[in-house]
Parts: structure tokens; sequence; C-alpha cells
């Protein structure tokens, strides 16, 4: 069975956090802080065992505008989407971007689950299941299929559970065959083990005492040991989650937005080539050397845009654009 990641999407108070620990039983707010507000702010981590026993990792994301650059994160390195959307509320406005985001990474795979069912009748919940067939029509997620469920009550989730088993079983797995890439989304200590990141191996694998390249300060260290599902194991291989126990670099030395990668595999650059989508629903269009925030991966970086071929691009439209950025990167076609 290929190793794939299962990502939220949604509105904040949807009911991500909650239908996540329905499936899993684990609680992905993890701070403090988001338990006092009952809200998340960091990405979340759980492992998600299927009627088939397959096994994914799960990661699920912020919902509020202001950690929209968190969803990004979480997002960038997903198989299959679960775009969550209350019964109570319906589509709203991170509803809407974060099924944009989700469409301009190309993401395929994703079920929809109506959350908070047992607040809502049933001629309520279909029409909120016809708001949503008409919000994902033209995106990547056109035809995905519609659960309505309840975190509460249970209902709708063997149903749901099944639906993200036939998706997982219809998706192709990442390239373990190629060099070892893995963006770092953690980075913290363990007492007697010393420094420790996780993130989605998104090609190649990893075994215990292999070498790494860490990016883009060409740093080198070496794994320790790896961990997938929470377990050691001798190696790990593209589409799982993995913390890796590292050798030869403190804590301090790391940021979540670093890349690992086999030595010398890519080159860090601040000069990035790339075409550009402006979403139809921007106000402005996006004009020659402006600032903008550059996602990749997990890490964020400010850059001026310059238009190849005019002036600007207009809301809807595409264009080739060569990104300046103010930090190395280190990207692949």
């Amino acid at each position: 069975m290929p190793s794939l990641i299962l990502g939220t999407a949604g509105h904040i108070d949807h009911g991500k956090t909650q239908l996540i620990k329905a499936l899993t039983g684990t609680d992905t707010d993890r701070l403090a802080e988001e338990k006092k507000r009952g809200i998340s702010i960091e990405l979340g981590f759980a492992n998600l065992t299927l009627p088939s026993g397959r096994r994914l990792g799960v990661v699920d994301v912020p919902g509020h505008e202001r950690f929209v650059k968190n969803m990004v994160a979480g997002a960038t390195g997903i198989d299959i989407v679960l775009l969550v959307v209350a019964a109570d509320d319906g589509v709203m406005p991170q509803t809407r971007e974060h099924l944009a985001i989700i469409d301009l990474l190309g993401i395929e795979r994703g079920v929809v689950a109506i959350t908070k069912r047992d607040l809502a009748d049933e001629e309520w919940i279909e029409m909120v299941s016809e708001d949503v067939r008409a919000l994902i029509d033209g995106s990547s997620l056109a035809g995905a299929p519609i659960v309505a469920v309840s975190s509460k009550t249970g209902q709708g989730l063997e149903e749901l559970a099944k639906t993200i088993d036939a998706l997982a079983e219809q998706s192709a797995t990442r390239p373990s065959d190629e060099p070892f890439r893995l963006p770092v989304d953690r980075v913290f200590t363990m007492s007697g083990a010393g420094t420790v990141i996780t993130g989605t191996l998104w090609s190649g694998s990893i075994r215990a005492d292999d070498e790494v390249e860490i990016l883009p300060a060409r740093a080198m260290a070496r794994a320790r040991s790896v961990q997938v599902h929470g377990a050691q194991v001798e190696a790990a291989a593209a589409g799982q989650r993995v913390a890796l126990n590292l050798a030869g670099v403190a804590k301090d030395e790391l940021r979540r937005g670093d890349v690992l990668q086999t030595p010398g595999y890519l080159t860090p650059s601040r000069l990035i080539d790339a075409e550009l989508k402006l979403l139809p629903y921007w106000k402005k269009p996006l004009v020659n050397q402006q600032r903008v925030h550059v996602h990749h991966g997990t890490s964020e970086i400010l850059a001026r845009v310059v238009v190849l071929g005019g002036d600007e691009i207009k809301p809807g439209e595409s264009g080739f654009v060569q990104l300046k950025l103010e930090d190395f990167l280190a990207t692949r076609y």
C-alpha cells in the first residue's frame, strides 16, 4: 500500500480538529493557547487507520484567516484533502480560500465532510451540500464525494472512513526512487535524544545513519534514528510523516521551512522562474516589482515579482514571472 497523507481544510470553527479526534482518537491541538482559545493555531498531526488496515498520516490545519500561512505549510504535503464545512454555517470565506489553495496545489483526491450533522435537519444538509457542489465545480475537487457527519454522535463516521479508504486506493504513491527531500515543519529537542525534526517525506527514502544536507544553510547532519507513526523504523519512504533524530546539528540551527535532502541534490537560489496565476476574485492586478510572500513547502519568503513580457497580471490571468527572493530557496520543476 502506498504511503499517503490526509490533510484537512476549511473555515475556523467548522469542526476539523473535532472530526480528526473522532476518527483517530488524537486531539491535534497540543498547545496550551489552542486549548484556551478553542482554535487551532499550529499544524496538528495524527495517524488514521482505515477499514482496509491502511494507515495514513494526518495533517490538521488551522482555519483562521490569520494563520493561512500555517495552513499552506501543511497543505503542500498532502495527497488527499478532507474539506470540512459545518452544517449550521455552510460555505464561509476560508472555505473558499482553502479550496483555492488546494486547487492551486493541484490536489485532485478529496472528500467533503458536512460536519455538525446533529445540528441540522436533512433538508438543510442537502441545501448546504448543493452549495458545496457548486463551489467545488470547476476546481480540482470537482465531483468529490460529500458525507454528512457528526463528531458528537458518530453519525456518518464509518461512511467517511470508507470513502477516504476508497480515495486512498485510487491514489498513486510518491516517488521513492528519487533523491530524498523533506521540508521541515517542526523542530524540537527530546531528553536523551537531542535534535528532532518532523515533516512529510516528499520523495525518496531515509534510513538510520544516512547523511543529509540541510538547505538553505548547506550544513550536514546524520539521521541517528527514524520514526513513522510514532514507532522507530529502519527506513521511511516518500508519502510518510517522519520524525528524524539528527546528530551533528543543534535545535537553533534548524527552523520550519528548511529542507533536508540527499547531499548535493538541489542548489538553493534567490532567483526563481515561475508561472503565476492570479485568482479571479482578487481585487487588483499584480504589478511589476510588487513585493509578495512566496510559500514553498513549509517556508515563507519575501520576494519582488518581475513580470516577464508585460507590466502586470490581471485577476483571473496567468503569466510568467521571475521571483527575486530575499532568502535562498531550493525548488524543482
